[in-house]
């Protein structure tokens, strides 16, 4: 498998990664009985049901455009990443509830450094996991394999401080500082999932690239405009998982041959693609002179009554 076919092989490395540290934090919760190694074992089996679903959504990414979807299938990603959302606020939300009740009734902490070592292990193997996640999220611009890695991190973080309050614990005899811990915990994995939640529906929505990669496509379009003579507007971009869609109207000399200005249309394109990689360019060709080609830079073009 090649490209963009083989990010399955990811998702499997994420299902491998969430059922060793389930079972390592899963133990650690037993043998010590912290809420706070709980809290850390549930937000584990969350990151197991997201990889699962991150796997069906980049099997259904990678398929090439059809009959019915000819723009491809590279919006299936935003599903995986707002699931893996939901999912990461449905577990701060049983965290936050263990939490509340070990917090009225606070109970001993048992055998911590054994706890907290395989508590370290599990943490260990999700940040080793996560860096390769992200590292292959932003070389094949997959948000869900991003979002993934995010999750495993903020999965590391609360390791971090899951193993800092327990260990403090250990050290103070205060009881109530692990549900407390626990609670901070929930809060951190609110923000988390409430981010990647909010990335998917701006890409639902058709959200326009951002200001830095717009302002390469104009780079190219200015430096044709002072060069060639000609103009350009109603300038629209928008992006759908990995791919990205430009399109501009392009004003020339009525005068023009239509193989002159597909030449050029051609020229534009490519260099727009090679300022941007993996982005499908769409180009109209307008004569300069004529009025009804300013009435269409809007969405829905206007009508002229000559």
């Amino acid at each position: 498998m090649t490209g963009r076919a083989s990010l399955a092989r990811y998702a499997w490395l994420s299902i491998g990664a969430a059922l060793a540290t389930i079972s390592l934090k899963a133990g650690a919760y037993l043998i010590t009985g912290s809420v706070g190694l709980l809290s850390d074992a549930l937000e584990s089996l969350v990151n197991l049901v997201a990889a699962l679903v991150a796997l069906v959504v980049l099997s259904v990414a990678a398929r090439p455009p059809d009959e019915d979807h000819a723009y491809g299938h590279d919006k299936a990603e935003y599903f995986s990443s707002g699931v893996e959302g939901g999912l990461i606020l449905l577990a701060a939300g049983s965290i936050a509830y263990t939490a509340i009740g070990r917090l009225r009734s606070p109970e001993p902490i048992e055998q911590v450094g054994l706890g907290l070592a395989i508590s370290v292990a599990a943490s260990a193997i999700n940040l080793l996991v996560a860096r390769v996640l992200l590292q292959a999220g932003r070389h094949y611009r997959s948000i869900t394999l991003e979002a993934d890695a995010h999750h495993l991190m903020t999965d590391v973080w609360t390791s971090v401080g899951v193993v800092l309050g327990v260990a403090a614990v250990a050290l103070t005899g205060w009881q109530r500082l692990d549900p407390i811990i626990a609670l901070i915990v929930a809060a951190n994995i609110i923000w988390s999932g409430a981010r990647i939640i909010q990335r998917s529906v701006l890409g639902l929505l058709d959200t326009a690239l951002p200001a830095a990669e717009r302002d390469r496509v104009i780079a190219v379009l200015q430096a044709y405009s002072e060069r060639e003579g000609v103009q350009y507007h109603a300038l629209r971009t928008r992006q759908a998982g990995a791919r990205r869609f430009v399109s501009v109207h392009i004003l020339v000399p009525g005068s023009w041959s239509v193989q002159r200005g597909h030449i050029l249309l051609e020229r534009i394109e490519h260099d727009v693609r090679a300022a941007l990689a993996n982005t499908t360019v769409f180009t109209h060709l307008e004569p300069i002179e004529d009025p009804d080609s300013f009435a269409d830079q809007t969405l829905d073009r206007e009508s002229l009554v000559r």
